[in-house]
């Protein structure tokens, strides 16, 4: 039986940039046929689990989209698609440019998840998200990618105390 290779893996793992059916497409079309690059220390592959996993000061880039953290997993599903990517670290880190016309959407958090076919990412634990001039801060943010929806918590499983929410809403100009 012949075994995919990880750069191979990793390519199909890493749907990020791009739908992974026919709807709507909100990363930069370019994104998807640019190359993957992936800096770490160490890499465990298991084909049968569908996961591989990335450790040590991790950065994947494809396009615009830039995902780091101390640990990177990434899951597929029964399919081979990619179904869950979650970073891990002090401040792991999601970053893409949803279009040409639109500025980068930056999220920080100790723990980045990026739910691929719902197109939604979760921030957990000192969690941070810049869209525009707008920023969100808290115990936990979820954002929907399409919709453009954020929800924020005080406080979420897994983190200790409560992280009262704060954000700034930037008016939008007015134009003369």
């Amino acid at each position: 039986m012949m075994r995919p290779c990880p750069a191979l893996l990793l390519a199909l793992a890493l749907g990020l940039a791009a739908g992974a059916t026919g709807s709507s497409v909100l990363a930069l079309e370019s994104d998807r046929s640019a190359p993957i690059q992936v800096e770490a220390d160490q890499l465990d592959l298991d084909d049968r689990a569908g996961t591989a996993v990335y450790t040590g000061d991790v950065r994947i880039v494809q396009g615009s989209m830039i995902l780091t953290g101390e640990r990177v997993e990434i899951q597929r599903n029964d399919q081979g698609q990619l179904s869950l990517a979650t970073a891990t670290g002090s401040r792991a880190y999601l970053e893409q440019k949803p279009s040409p016309e639109e500025p980068v959407v930056k999220g920080w958090g100790r723990k980045v998840i990026y739910h691929v076919a719902e197109r939604r990412m979760e921030l957990i634990d000192q969690a941070e998200l810049h869209k525009a001039n707008d920023t969100f801060d808290g115990a936990y943010l979820e954002y929907f990618l399409d919709r453009r929806v954020v929800q924020a918590r005080s406080s979420a499983q897994g983190v200790q105390g409560e992280q009262r929410i704060r954000m700034t809403l930037e008016p939008e100009s007015q134009g003369n």
